[in-house]
C-alpha cells in the first residue's frame, strides 16, 4: 500500500481503529483532528489539527492523499443546531471539495443508520439499503448526518469515487459514549428499561467497523459495485436491548435493571425536557429526548446482503460471543477497570 491515506477523526474511537488497521498494511498514514496525539506521532503517522468547519485547514489536510477516510463527525442526541450544520454538513462538504480540488479518488465515509430513522413509534427490522430518507427527523444529528451522506454519494463520479457505511451501535473496549454512560446511570439507580424490553438492535464491534471501512476502500473504484452507495454495517445476529444491557451488568457486578418507563411516556418526557432546554439557561442536556427514547424502545437491525456482495463483509470476523467477552476483561481487568470502580 504506497499511497498516503487520510483519515479524519483518526484520534477517535472508530477513526484509530481505522488507522490501526492502515499501518498494519504499511500505509502512509495522515490524521486531521482538533488535536495531535503523540503516540501515533511516534509511529509515523502525521497530524494535521484543525476544524472541519475550516475549508483552508481541510485542504492542507486533504493536499497530497490518495484516499480519504472521513470519519469525524458530531455524535450526540443533544446540542446546538449551529455546532451540528458546521461539523457535520459544512465539514462534510469541505471534505468533498478537498478531495475535488486535489485529485483524490477515493472517499470513503462513516455515516449511521439513523439517517433513514425519522419516525416515532416506528420499528426497522431486517431492513435493506432501499430504505428512503425521511421527511423529518428527531434530533439535529441524525438530520445532519442524513444531509452529509447524500452529499457524499451525490460527489460519486469518474474522478472521485465515493462509499457511505452505516454501522450501527459500535461497542467495544474504550467506547467513549454508549457503555461508560449506562453504567454510570445504572450505578446511580437512574437507568430505567424504555418500552417493553423486548427490542432487538443492531451492534456492530469496532473491529468489524473498521474492516468495513477498509473493505469498501480496497473495493471501491469509479464504477465499481460500491460506488455511489451506502451500506448497513453490523454483527451478524441483533439483540434484545435491555437483556443484553443486563448481561453486561451483571458480568461486572453491577444490579440488574428492573423499573421501567413506557416508550409513550418517555418520549412526552423527552419533548417537554427539550421544551425546557431549548428557552431555560439548563446546562448539560436533557435527560431524556425523543430522539433517545426512541432508539431505546424500537427494534432497528439491517439485511447486511449488500454489504457482503459489493464489499465482502463477514461479520463474523468477530462475532457477538467474543464481543462480551472483550468488554468483560476490558472494565474487570484492562484499562476500563478504573471507569468502572470510579
Amino acid at each position: 500500500m504506497s499511497e498516503t491515506v487520510l483519515v479524519t477523526g483518526g484520534g477517535g474511537f472508530l477513526g484509530r481503529a481505522i488507522v490501526e488497521m492502515l499501518l498494519e498494511r504499511d500505509a502512509t498514514v495522515r490524521v486531521f483532528s482538533r488535536r495531535s496525539f503523540p503516540d501515533l506521532e511516534a509511529r509515523g503517522v502525521t497530524c494535521v489539527s484543525g476544524d472541519l468547519g475550516d475549508a483552508e485547514a481541510v485542504g492542507r489536510a486533504v493536499a497530497g492523499v490518495g484516499a480519504v477516510f472521513h470519519v469525524a463527525a458530531l455524535a450526540g442526541a443533544w446540542g446546538k443546531t449551529e455546532v451540528f450544520e458546521r461539523t457535520n454538513v459544512l465539514g462534510t462538504q469541505n471534505v468533498i471539495a478537498a478531495c475535488q480540488r486535489h485529485e483524490v479518488s477515493k472517499l470513503v465515509f462513516t455515516s449511521s443508520p439513523s439517517v433513514i430513522n425519522g419516525t416515532a413509534f416506528e420499528d426497522h427490522e431486517g431492513i435493506d439499503e432501499s430504505a428512503p430518507y425521511p421527511e423529518t427527523y428527531l434530533a439535529d444529528y441524525p438530520r445532519t448526518k442524513a444531509l452529509a451522506e447524500r452529499a457524499v454519494l451525490a460527489a460519486n463520479g469518474e474522478s472521485l469515487a465515493t462509499v457511505a457505511l452505516r454501522p450501527h451501535l459500535i461497542v467495544g473496549p474504550g467506547v467513549p459514549h454508549l457503555l461508560p454512560r449506562i453504567l454510570g446511570q445504572a450505578r446511580a439507580g437512574k437507568l430505567r428499561i424504555v418500552g417493553d424490553g423486548t427490542n432487538k438492535v443492531a451492534v456492530t464491534h469496532v473491529h468489524n467497523a473498521a474492516m468495513a471501512h477498509l473493505l469498501a476502500y480496497d473495493r471501491l473504484e469509479p464504477g465499481s459495485a460500491c460506488a455511489g452507495k451506502a451500506y448497513f454495517i453490523s454483527q451478524e445476529e441483533p439483540v434484545e436491548l435491555w437483556p443484553w444491557i443486563n448481561s453486561i451488568l451483571e458480568g461486572l457486578g453491577i444490579p440488574r435493571i428492573e423499573k421501567t418507563i413506557s416508550y409513550r411516556a418517555a418520549f412526552r418526557l423527552g419533548a417537554t425536557l427539550e421544551t425546557l432546554w431549548r428557552w431555560l439557561p439548563l446546562g448539560g442536556e436533557p435527560p431524556m429526548t425523543r430522539f433517545v427514547a426512541t432508539q431505546l424502545a424500537t427494534s432497528h437491525w439491517f439485511d447486511l446482503s449488500a454489504a457482503r456482495r459489493d464489499l465482502g463483509y463477514e461479520p463474523e470476523l468477530l462475532p457477538m460471543s467474543q464481543v462480551n467477552a472483550r468488554l468483560f476483561a476490558y472494565y474487570l481487568e484492562g484499562e476500563g477497570k478504573a471507569l468502572l470502580e470510579g
